[in-house]
């Protein structure tokens, strides 16, 4: 994904920022606790696509790419 566009994006629940996984294609909101996939270099950013984050990925337990 460019970086331009990771700066501009938020989480569409909070607004809070997202944390970019590149390796597992997904844009993590902690403070929702979900996971946002990344489609074909496209993010989506709907709530019903997302997957809830497990108990230990809520606080860090996620590595970055």
């Amino acid at each position: 994904m460019e970086p331009r566009l990771l700066e501009i994006l938020v989480c569409p629940l909070c607004k809070g920022k997202l944390q970019h996984l590149r390796d597992q294609q997904e844009l993590v909101c902690r403070a929702d606790a979900l996971a946002f996939p990344i489609r074909d270099g496209i993010p989506i950013m709907l709530e019903a696509e997302a997957r809830p984050l497990e108990p230990g990925q809520k606080s860090g337990g996620l590595a970055q790419s």
